[in-house]
């Protein structure tokens, strides 16, 4: 289906059925391993922007236990491998002329990061690069940035990891938008819950979730300082599962449609009533809203306290939803021709 590097404006994304193939064309492939995901794109251009030939996601937990060890375990790299032999399968079977594959922060965090990402090439034949947290930024930025809404003075862009969260304070009154600061925090849904989650059946307390708010909030401190007074409206710009997750829930969807959340605009007060309602209810039932499911029931909770921390550091009225960002940035760059 086509997918737009760089639409006009925010908003939801159309779709068309994609053809079988595309001769002539130069695949590209960009991969995303984080500490919960797995993700693959596979695209080729298209006018300004690139339309999607293949895509792959799957939740592999890679930092599961990181937390508490600083290594992988072997269930999580055996889980990871499976997950990235089938994207290595679709690499092959899309004759992927030039793609590039990052690792984030497990990878970074674990002491046997950099021999995993030698099992990994060894038994798929996918080289990863483990990047940098700033790196990780830039490139979350350049895959969602066109959907900031427009308006002058600053605006903050943020990307809510399984191991980390990254914030970026862009000027972006011009076509390109320029970094002016940014800060990666070592909390992400996984990490935070592992270190703070109750995992059990019972409702969440507030002095839990409190707990969690302070913790993502005194990571957040060094950046908050340096951050400019407010001078008109705040924009704000999300990219992650948890805000395309509560961006689902706001909607009622039964079942989660890109289409009607890449680009949606949500107010703040909406978003934070979801999470407060989310982490209200006990492990099964947030299993049972659609759009969570039990694969993202026990996570969701410390994604919604990231996402309070930050609207209360850069108080905005409205949130930009963005699904989106390191692969499409990654794709962006491949197809300049830069690295």
């Amino acid at each position: 289906m086509p997918h737009r590097g760089a639409p006009d404006a925010p908003r939801q994304a159309t779709s068309s059925p994609a053809r079988p193939r595309w001769p002539g064309a130069r695949h590209y492939a960009a991969l995303d391993l984080g500490t919960n995901n797995c993700r693959l794109l596979i695209a080729r251009p298209q006018g300004d922007g690139f339309a999607v030939v293949d895509a792959f996601s799957r939740i592999v937990r890679l930092g599961e236990g990181l937390a508490a060890t600083g290594r992988l375990s072997d269930v999580a790299m055996d889980r990871t491998v499976a997950a990235l032999r089938i994207c290595a399968e679709k690499l092959k079977r899309r004759e992927v002329t030039l793609a590039r594959s990052v690792a984030t922060e497990a990878c970074r965090r674990a002491s046997n990061g950099a021999a995993f990402v030698r099992r990994v090439f060894d038994e798929t034949g996918i080289h990863l690069d483990i990047i940098t947290a700033e790196e990780e930024a830039r490139l979350a930025v350049l895959g969602c940035h066109a959907l900031l809404e427009p308006g002058d003075g600053p605006a903050l862009v943020f990307d809510i990891g399984g191991g980390s969260t990254e914030l970026v304070l862009l000027d972006a009154t011009g076509p390109v938008p320029r970094v002016l600061d940014w800060h990666s925090a070592p909390w992400g849904v996984v990490s935070l819950t592992e270190s703070l989650g109750s995992g059990k059946s019972a409702p969440m307390t507030s002095g839990a979730y409190d707990r969690m708010r302070s913790c993502v909030a005194e990571s957040f401190a060094p950046f908050a300082k340096r951050l400019p007074p407010a001078d008109g409206p705040r924009r704000l710009l999300g990219t992650s599962g948890t805000v395309t997750t509560l961006a689902s829930v706001h909607l009622g969807l039964p079942t989660y449609d890109r289409s009607q959340v890449d680009g949606l605009i949500v107010p703040a007060q909406s978003m934070l009533a979801v999470s407060r309602q989310l982490a209200g209810m006990t492990l099964a039932e947030r299993g049972q809203v659609p759009c969570i499911g039990t694969e993202r029931a026990d996570l969701v909770v410390a994604g919604c306290a990231i996402l309070e921390s930050i609207l209360a550091l850069w108080p905005a009225e409205r949130l930009g939803i963005a699904d989106r960002g390191i692969r499409e940035g990654i794709l962006r760059r491949l197809m300049a021709g830069t690295r």
